[in-house]
């Protein structure tokens, strides 16, 4: 029951790092390459009209953690405090923005919450990534100086960076070098993403122009990713074990890695829902290669004293887990009918859909 619920749960992120991802990546191209307004509106309106309905599954997934696996819940939520708060507070200035941009026709307030939603959106991507690379790198659990554990050994508190800010030392903090790296990653990867959610979903004048911008950002993305796999033998030299234990979980970089390829041809791509199905396979691979390097760890100890947190060692009771079966594979139901319709209503090119008036 805890790996069918790792699994829904893994599922539910995926989707939505897909889904609000594109939006993400929208404000990104919005605040760095829309010039005109009418570029500016549209663009704006691609994103406006779904972040709402793709932000449900984050709060999905949230709920589905406490059902399930409430020690990592409350782990998580206390250790991650700072970081958690900032993009509360980014996620509530980048709907603001969209939904404040059109309200007075005046363009220093058109300004201020344009460049709301786009710096918003670029620091989100950037947390998000950071948050994967302290996933993957581990924490200090038990706060352990001097092996002695400060507090319980399933908590934990992280600083948004320490003084070294190295991932090596015995308290990183939230910010390093090594989470920077997977955080650019999220960046680059996101912003092609969204670039291509402008592609399919508008006829924005930039649209030939993002094309070229995702070829020359595919280049980055496939010169970081390997910088990065570099660098992860350093923070950890076992990262790569469960790959070589277990070959069929090579499915997943392979997942990524057609993504990454696809995308070098994106010039020559007629398809717009191709290009886009492409940018979906990089985040989808990316996120599934990650959780599949740890597994069944969830949330990797960097000191020998308390264990790592597992998909075991962090579950609620059977009885929990079978009520939370019920409810929340009727939950993901309502959840994915809901997400059908919405698509459904607005399929097609939104340069004429009202939004925001």
């Amino acid at each position: 029951m805890e790996i069918f619920w790792y699994i829904i749960i893994a599922f539910v992120l995926a989707v939505f790092f897909i889904l609000d991802g594109y939006d993400f990546g929208t404000g990104i191209v919005h605040l760095f390459f829309a010039k005109k307004e009418k570029d500016k509106q549209v663009i704006a309106k691609s994103a406006g009209l779904f972040w709402d309905s793709n932000e449900v599954w984050l709060v999905a997934a949230g709920g589905m953690l406490f059902m399930a696996f409430p020690t990592f819940y409350a782990s998580v939520f206390s250790g991650f405090y700072l970081p958690l708060i900032l993009v509360l507070w980014l996620i509530i200035f980048r709907a603001i923005g969209l939904e404040f941009r059109n309200q007075f026709n005046y363009q220093m307030w058109k300004d201020i919450w344009d460049t709301s939603f786009g710096v918003s959106s670029l620091l989100l991507a950037l947390f998000f990534g950071i948050a994967l690379g302290n996933i993957i790198r581990g924490v200090n659990l038990g706060g352990v100086e001097n092996g002695v554990s400060a507090y319980e050994g399933h908590y934990f508190f992280l600083p948004l960076w320490n003084s070294s800010f190295s991932p090596l030392t015995e308290h990183p903090g939230v910010i390093d070098w090594f989470t920077i790296i997977i955080g650019l990653i999220a960046v680059v990867t996101l912003t092609i993403h969204g670039a291509n959610w402008v592609i399919l979903k508008t006829n924005s004048s930039i649209n030939l122009k993002l094309k070229g911008v995702i070829f020359k950002l595919n280049i980055a993305l496939a010169i970081l990713t390997f910088l990065s796999l570099s660098v992860w033998q350093i923070v950890n030299p076992n990262s790569l074990n469960n790959f070589v234990d277990k070959p069929y979980l090579l499915i997943f970089p392979l997942i990524y890695l057609t993504g990454l390829v696809g995308l070098f041809f994106i010039k020559k791509i007629k398809k717009d829902y191709v290009a886009f199905l492409l940018s979906t396979l990089l985040i989808l691979g990316g996120i599934t290669s990650s959780l599949a390097s740890i597994f069944p760890v969830i949330l990797p100890s960097i000191n020998d004293l308390n264990e790592s947190l597992t998909i075991y060692n962090t579950s609620t009771s059977d009885y929990g887990l079978s009520v939370a079966f019920i409810w929340g594979i009727i939950g993901l139901i309502l959840l994915v009918i809901y997400a059908i319709i919405q698509k459904r209503l607005l399929g097609g090119k939104v340069d004429d859909m009202d939004y925001g008036h």
